[in-house]
């Protein structure tokens, strides 16, 4: 009997391996047809992830019946990402982040102050060759990550994505281009303040504005950031780089978003958030805020 269960599925896979040596090629209209589902699923919340343990192999976990989250986990497994993204998964955990994003094939999506760009390869792997990605930083961020994008941005790589300079209160979007903009761990900077270094105020409320109108009616508005202390003042942000998540949220539904939805996916109650985010003690690890705004339709 043991004999008998070994080998029916050999034949099984045999037969398998032989219907695909001579299989149909891929069907261009069912290939949209998944885009589509994949697009359509983005509008809705799905499941939520909570860890990169996850991401395996193909073959070694059931295929998730969510279109979004399916694609999320494929960007995540791509072997073209370079081995110092993958080290940075489990704490980033990227995979819980852009399902509950709601990022899909297909998506129009702009990556702001995408600094080194390792959100910026997921989004582009997952959009897929129908979708776009914009990456945009100023001159500080260019120069803060220039190793960096000297790899990701080689020849051959990432033929998807834009890559968009524009100085602090200088950037301009084409009315509603876009299904989705990221701001990871970048929110705090609105209120980061180095002139030598060349950052220079930001102003806020324009800034949101000009996403608010770069964005689909729909849209998603996806951000993460450290926390800090509740009532922390927002030069926070310049001292600790971190913020009060209330003051967050007050800003961007002032700005005519509304807040779909909160995950708890990088929350870390060890973290202490009087110490700067870049505290050895604390780098990597920080307690952080998820939140899913929408431009109302």
């Amino acid at each position: 009997m043991p004999n008998a269960i070994i080998r029916i599925p050999l034949l099984v896979a045999l037969g398998l391996l032989a219907a695909c040596a001579g299989g149909p090629r891929l069907d261009p209209q069912k290939s949209a047809a998944l885009a589509g589902s994949a697009a359509e699923a983005a509008t809705q919340t799905g499941p939520e992830l909570r860890s990169e343990d996850a991401v395996k192999p193909p073959g070694t976990q059931p295929v998730p019946s969510d279109p979004v989250e399916r694609a999320v986990l494929l960007a995540l497994a791509n072997p073209a990402r370079p081995a110092a993204d993958r080290a940075r998964d489990r704490n980033r955990q990227s995979a819980a982040v852009l399902t509950f994003f709601r990022i899909a094939p297909g998506m129009t999506v702009l990556d702001l102050w995408s600094g080194g760009g390792y959100y910026t390869e997921l989004l582009s792997y997952v959009v897929g060759g129908s979708g776009r990605v914009v990456a945009h930083n100023n001159s500080p961020y260019l120069e803060f990550a220039r190793d960096d994008l000297a790899g990701r941005f080689a020849p051959g790589r990432l033929p998807n994505v834009e890559r968009l300079l524009a100085e602090n209160n200088q950037l301009e979007l084409a009315p509603g281009r876009f299904d989705a903009v990221l701001m990871t761990n970048v929110y705090h900077d609105i209120y980061f303040v180095d002139e030598k270094a060349g950052w220079s105020r930001v102003d806020g409320p324009a800034l949101l504005a000009e996403l608010f109108q770069g964005l689909k009616p729909g849209g998603i508005l996806g951000v993460t950031d450290h926390a800090a202390l509740p009532g922390a003042p927002a030069e926070t942000g310049g001292t600790l780089h971190r913020i009060d998540p209330a003051l967050l949220k007050r800003d961007i539904t002032a700005a005519g978003f509304v807040l779909e939805a909160e995950s708890d996916a990088l929350v870390n109650p060890a973290d202490d958030r009087t110490k700067s985010a870049f505290d050895p003690s604390v780098q990597g690890r920080t307690d952080q805020v998820v939140l899913r705004f929408r431009k109302p339709l």
